[in-house]
């Protein structure tokens, strides 16, 4: 028989199924340190130059080009460390994965801090990148309320686009249905959707450490209080509402013995590839 090998040992399972071991522990959080910085580097640089008006190649950058940097490169990181620590790279995924129980509690410490190291790192990177600059004019990409808008729509806003991010990372991330290359395009494309939808309003953080990383460099500390508490309400509830409501549902099937078997197309429910599959 064959002995076991450390990582056949049962364990925690991660975001995309892994599993998670203490002497793992400071691999993944490196994973998610250097994930956390080229997300936030990516993003925040694009918004840099755009601040400043420096282009490639054209026009500077705009807002589109903005939530493109940032959903494209989040693509690329959850196809690159997916299978490493999960990839979650932003708090509100962690935290509200853990309280729905997708992922334990004892490795969210080392987590959390290993985000905001990154962030901090990554909102750095974009300073050296851009030079004084790009801090005292853009701020490092650091995330305000625009003009005219309250608190308390800044986080009404920042707790529902984050809603939306984690509510698609749990789906395609967790649920074993949804095929495993469906995960970092549908997650890519549902942080572009939330930064386009908060940029007119808040910036789009969608992500505390988004915001904790260029604020804590660039000393911009306007309703921060927002970008750390909003994003985590929006990512709790996206993960219980899927996990306890949503994810146990199936798409409907027609039986080949039911009477509508004989109905017209357009008239039967709804069937998908994954419909026979049950479980949730």
């Amino acid at each position: 028989m064959k002995t076991p090998m450390k990582n056949d040992r049962p364990g925690a399972t991660g975001l995309h199924g892994h599993r998670l071991h203490p002497a793992n522990m400071v691999r993944a959080g490196l994973a998610e340190m250097i994930g956390t910085l080229i997300l936030v580097f990516t993003g925040t640089a694009t918004a840099g130059a755009a601040a400043l008006g420096k282009s490639t190649a054209g026009t500077p950058p705009d807002s589109l080009a903005v939530a493109l940097a940032f959903g494209l490169v989040l693509v690329a990181l959850v196809g690159a460390l997916g299978q490493v620590s999960g990839a979650h790279l932003n708090a509100a995924v962690t935290l509200g994965l853990a309280v729905s129980g997708k992922f334990p509690w004892r490795y969210v410490p080392a987590y959390l801090l290993s985000q905001l190291v990154g962030a901090v790192l990554g909102a750095g990177a974009t300073w050296a990148a851009f030079g004084s600059a790009v801090r005292d004019r853009a701020h490092l990409g650091a995330t305000t309320p625009a003009a005219g808008v309250s608190d308390s729509r800044a986080f009404v806003v920042e707790a529902m686009i984050t809603f939306v991010l984690v509510f698609v990372i749990v789906a395609v991330a967790t649920d074993k249905r949804v095929p495993a290359a469906v995960a970092a395009p549908a997650i890519g494309f549902a942080l572009i959707a939330a930064v386009l939808i908060g940029g007119g309003v808040t910036g789009g953080a969608v992500n505390p450490d988004r915001a904790l990383g260029p604020a804590i460099m660039s000393g911009t500390y306007t309703s921060l209080w927002v970008y750390i508490v909003a994003p985590i309400v929006g990512g709790i509830v996206a993960a219980v509402l899927y996990d306890r409501v949503i994810g146990r549902a199936s798409a409907p099937t027609v039986d080949a013995s039911d009477p509508q078997a004989g109905m017209r197309a357009g008239d039967r429910p709804i069937a998908t590839a994954t419909s026979g599959d049950t479980g949730s």
